[in-house]
């Protein structure tokens, strides 16, 4: 039988876990630095990927979703000397510190809004290739962070773990104490309903 490749659209997958050893655990967590390099270099693309969903519009002017996923990296690599494998995926290890420190930045956000008007805070320097490019993957990432707002809290994060981060449904049950089965039925609802939000009125119309 073929080895999932992680996709989201059926089957048992494994999610980023199966690029996260448990040799390679053990390893950084006795201190092995070339494990600890090894170990951060699996996580952190996924880190990435789930902070830039959660904060990719209310980091700006505070924390950038880059810097919230450094700190993220940073606390997993300081605490792995108290890491205790208790039979559950490394990864809901990591994006528990991943979700209370994007917790952090929407708080910080929040606070930050309340003393500059959000039109006066700076914009950073735009690296995009060009205006036009940058102007089309803003207005889709705005209609895309809309949409998950009108989900519920559980339902967004379900969706950002599975398809941002990558994610298993056995590692986002694991993250968010729900059994795989409980992920994959709310993540059905909650695709459902972006596809119903997001469906044309004009491919309704009949000739």
């Amino acid at each position: 039988m073929a080895e999932s490749d992680g996709r989201v659209d059926g089957g048992v997958d494994r999610g980023v876990d199966r690029i996260v050893d448990r040799e390679v655990v053990r390893s950084a967590v006795l201190g092995d630095s070339r494990a600890e390099a090894a170990l951060l270099a699996a996580i952190r693309p996924g880190i990435l990927r789930y902070c830039w969903a959660r904060l990719g519009a209310s980091g700006r002017g505070y924390a950038s979703p880059d810097d919230v996923a450094q700190e993220v990296c940073l606390a997993v690599f300081q605490s792995l000397r108290r890491y205790q494998d208790r039979g559950l995926p490394f990864t809901a290890y990591v994006y528990a510190i991943a979700a209370r420190k994007v917790a952090d930045a929407h708080r910080a956000a929040m606070k930050a809004r309340s003393v500059f008007p959000f039109d006066r805070v700076p914009e950073p320097a735009d690296e995009a290739p060009g205006p036009e490019r940058h102007a089309l993957s803003a207005d889709l990432f705005q209609r895309v962070a809309g949409m998950l707002h009108h989900l519920s809290d559980a339902q967004r994060e379900i969706i950002t773990l599975r398809i941002a981060a990558g994610l298993s449904a056995e590692e986002v049950g694991a993250v968010l104490g729900m059994t795989p089965a409980a992920v994959r039925m709310a993540q059905s609802r909650a695709l459902a309903r972006l596809r119903e939000w997001t469906r044309d009125p004009a491919d309704e119309v009949v000739a």
